[in-house]
């Protein structure tokens, strides 16, 4: 069986791990779909390892014995699912390898954000002695977390123990773990309306995309945070630019966007009250290892012809 990465540039103490745990598998490293295609290796793969951003449907089409794409990442809005869903090919990616490194970095600016991190730097260097700062406790706040699923739990539990009340958003409503209360889409304005920081890990859907509207901003707090570590298209950015314009939330810290990379002069760059980082909050030494984790499981369930997988994708769906 011939296995072909396509993007997926792993570590060489990993490649070697999977060589030496799977001696019947033909392991076959591509850095890019298109020397795939041109290797003629396309055509032999059962099975990819991709980021999910390279294939085209001319890439499955060609790919005739294509069993199984292993999407190594959470995003899945730039698979070809249409095509996919013509075929019997199983995909599965990556969910929940996130959760530490994204948890941390939500807890790190919602500290920054609630202890003033940003002006108490530029106070450092311009050599100003200032008490006069407002400094906000977590203790007492509540926590809106919009997809409480792996990412969102974990961003809950560490919520916790600052002392937070935390509200999280589903598709069901189901109880989530570290999630005092849990809504629907439906109950999203009793969220907008008691967060203190509002947390958006939504993939982009079709549920999802523009689901922050301008009214939406008007109904959170005037103290309230927002953060996005999901997707950029849950809000549309005009619409937020005007909600912070017009106070209807105090800060906005955007580590995704709806192009990127952010376009140079961008009215975020420059906004008082706007953190931009640039799409790294998943970013760990531990992102390739936990991956690779999933896929050396659903590797052995696949070769072992069951169907018990880690994350299995519903291509009907995209996620």
């Amino acid at each position: 069986m011939t296995l072909v990465t396509t993007s997926a540039d792993f570590q060489e103490p990993l490649r070697n791990r999977l060589v030496a745990s799977f001696p019947d598998v033909t392991f076959t490293w591509h850095g890019t779909i298109e020397e795939t295609e041109q290797s003629g290796d396309l055509r032999k793969a059962a099975v990819l390892i991709t980021y999910g951003e390279d294939l085209k449907p001319h890439h499955i089409k060609k790919a005739a014995n294509l069993k199984w794409i292993m999407v190594v990442s959470a995003g899945m809005e730039k698979m070809p699912f249409d095509v996919i869903a013509e075929t019997d090919i199983l995909v599965t990616n990556a969910r929940g390898i996130h959760a530490a490194p994204m948890a941390e970095y939500t807890m790190g600016v919602i500290l920054q954000t609630a202890r003033q991190t940003k002006a108490l730097i530029r106070q450092e260097q311009n050599q100003v002695w200032s008490r006069k700062l407002t400094m906000t406790e977590l203790n007492g706040r509540t926590l809106g977390v919009l997809g409480a699923g792996a990412i969102g739990s974990e961003v809950a539990r560490l919520a916790k123990a600052f002392g937070m009340t935390t509200l999280g958003l589903n598709r069901s409503g189901r109880p989530a773990d570290h999630f005092d209360e849990t809504r629907t889409f439906r109950g999203l304005d009793r969220i907008l309306e008691n967060a203190d920081f509002l947390v958006s890990v939504l993939p982009h859907t079709e549920e999802t995309a523009g689901l922050l509207t301008r009214d939406a901003y008007r109904k959170m707090k005037k103290e309230a945070v927002f953060i996005n570590i999901g997707r950029g298209t849950v809000t549309k950015e005009e619409d937020l630019i005007d909600a912070l314009e017009a106070g209807d939330l105090a800060h906005a810290v955007l580590d995704v966007f709806e192009q990127e990379p952010l376009p140079e002069g961008h009215r975020f760059w420059t906004m008082e009250n706007v953190t931009v980082t640039p799409h790294m909050s998943g970013i760990s030494p531990e992102y390739q290892p936990r991956a690779i984790t999933i896929f050396e499981e659903n590797l052995k369930e696949f070769l072992g012809k069951k169907k018990n997988y880690l994350n299995k994708i519903d291509v009907s769906k995209g996620y």
